[in-house]
């Protein structure tokens, strides 16, 4: 089976909210975040946020979630697992491709059993299809056999009847992504 896994919230954490805390010089709890977009909490400081952080590698130090090495290794020695992620920045495109570059060297040295040539960078993952789909966001599970939404702030407030409706199992952890895969596959 070929599985797209996301990279941003279903892999690793990414500093991006932490540092957008630092910057705005709040402790803001992610739990009362309703965007998606987390820089749509800068307001008009947006301009000198990413004037601040431009070369800053956004991956530096920041681990993958638990257990999610071990799972990735297991279904890569049985399927074709590939990494799909965006690696452009809302509004700020010009200054993304350090973000591609930084997430690149991330997966190569954490999840080194993943082939570079099954990383695929792209906005739009309704372009690619895939037996299963795990990703934080709704939008891009809308093809699949199996699709697994990882929970996130962003999309708690989706109903378990509206997941149901969808054929979307919710994930909270790497532990739920390998029983509900087990479970199917």
């Amino acid at each position: 089976m070929n599985i797209m896994v996301d990279m941003d919230d279903v892999i690793t954490g990414n500093i991006f909210f932490d540092l957008i805390c630092e910057f705005l010089g709040e402790k803001i709890d992610i739990n009362n975040v309703k965007t998606y977009y987390l820089q749509e909490l800068l307001g008009d400081r947006a301009v000198e946020f990413w004037e601040s952080v431009k070369n800053k590698n956004f991956y530096e130090g920041d681990e993958i979630y638990e257990h999610c090495y071990e799972v990735m290794k297991k279904l890569n020695k049985k399927h074709n697992v590939y990494i799909v992620t965006s690696y452009l920045w809302k509004d700020t495109i010009d200054i993304s491709g350090n973000n591609l570059s930084n997430k690149y060297y991330y997966l190569k040295e954490k999840l080194p059993f993943i082939e570079p040539e099954k990383y695929v960078f792209t906005t739009d993952k309704s372009i690619l299809h895939f037996d299963v789909r795990i990703d934080d966001k709704i939008n891009n599970l809308t093809d699949g056999k199996i699709k697994l939404l990882y929970d996130a702030w962003h999309n708690r407030d989706i109903s378990d009847e509206e997941l149901a409706e969808k054929g979307i199992i919710r994930v909270y952890n790497w532990y739920d992504v390998e029983k509900a895969l087990e479970s199917i596959l």
